[in-house]
């Protein structure tokens, strides 16, 4: 196979993922790959995936290195204090996720960073696998507006679909199924237009706007994926919660008001990069996180 016109030489590290992650993924699936040619470019890109299973990060590194490029992930900071983990994430430039408070702001600038050296940043704006029951994308958080909006780097929406069958922690046991085999598509899309929102001052109510139009992208790529109809409404586990049912909340058409108890900290729009804070929004911004 002929190598990709933007392959990013990778080191030690790299190619010991490689080494696993290649074999593992097409043993315990037929990896169905789409859309490759919206990733091999060159230069920074956002990609923003939804979150099914603890697999995805796993196909989605296979599917970006087969588009020559290198993956930097936001995953969860507990990752690095697993010895041998630590050594595969510290040396493949992974950006660790802190979940205490006063954290948001260093994770965005680290990701920004990361993006300013011209390289690929994956995010899960859900900040964990999906808790909707039909496997729909779940309520976004903000910090991936702040991050869409630092550059003028192309944003790509992606999704994974049937890992959730491979491995699913939804009912809260862990359900390894790799048989019989089946196949795992990760599909990018093209570039979300976000040229409407490049010269506003960027409010809590613009972030809050481009947090919904690009998860709504997720969201109507995936529905293509799986041929479906896609709801309206992004799934709130938290007011599902307090409601006694599964009840989704939050449109991606008409953004509402957010919800500001997430698990992960999050940074005041005034203390963002580059965010000018609101005046007087008409109704509750919310916080603006970020994803592991």
């Amino acid at each position: 196979m002929a190598r990709s016109p933007v392959y990013e030489k990778g080191n030690i590290w790299i190619s010991f993922a490689k080494a696993v992650f290649y074999p593992v993924t097409a043993l315990l699936a037929r990896r169905r790959f789409q859309g490759l040619e919206n990733i091999t470019i060159s230069g920074p890109i956002l990609m923003v995936g939804n979150h099914i299973s603890q697999l995805d990060p796993v196909y989605d590194a296979v599917f970006v290195r087969k588009a020559g490029r290198w993956p930097r992930f936001m995953a969860k900071a507990s990752l690095w204090k697993v010895p041998v983990a630590r050594r595969v994430l510290v040396g493949t430039k992974q950006i660790p996720v802190e979940r205490n408070a006063g954290a948001g702001k260093a994770i965005l600038d680290h990701a920004i960073g990361a993006l300013n050296e011209g390289s690929v940043v994956l995010i899960y704006p859900e900040g964990t696998t999906t808790k909707d029951p039909e496997y729909w994308p779940m309520k976004p958080r903000a910090g991936v507006a702040i991050l869409a909006l630092s550059g003028d780097h192309p944003v790509i929406p992606f999704v994974n679909w049937r890992t959730h069958e491979l491995l699913d922690t939804q009912s809260g046991k862990v359900r390894f199924r790799p048989f019989p085999r089946r196949d795992v598509i990760v599909r990018a899309g093209t570039p979300i237009d976000l040229s409407a929102y490049r010269d506003k001052e960027l409010d809590a109510r613009t972030l809050l706007a481009v947090t919904n139009l690009i998860m709504g992208s997720v969201r109507d790529l995936l529905a293509e994926v799986r041929q479906e109809t896609a709801p309206k409404r992004f799934f709130d586990p938290k007011k599902a919660e307090k409601a006694g049912k599964k009840t989704p909340v939050v449109t991606a058409d008409e953004p509402g008001t957010a919800d500001a108890e997430t698990s992960t900290p999050v940074p005041d729009p005034a203390a963002a990069p580059h965010i000018a804070p609101p005046a007087e929004p008409a109704t509750e911004p919310g916080a603006a996180g970020t994803a592991s």
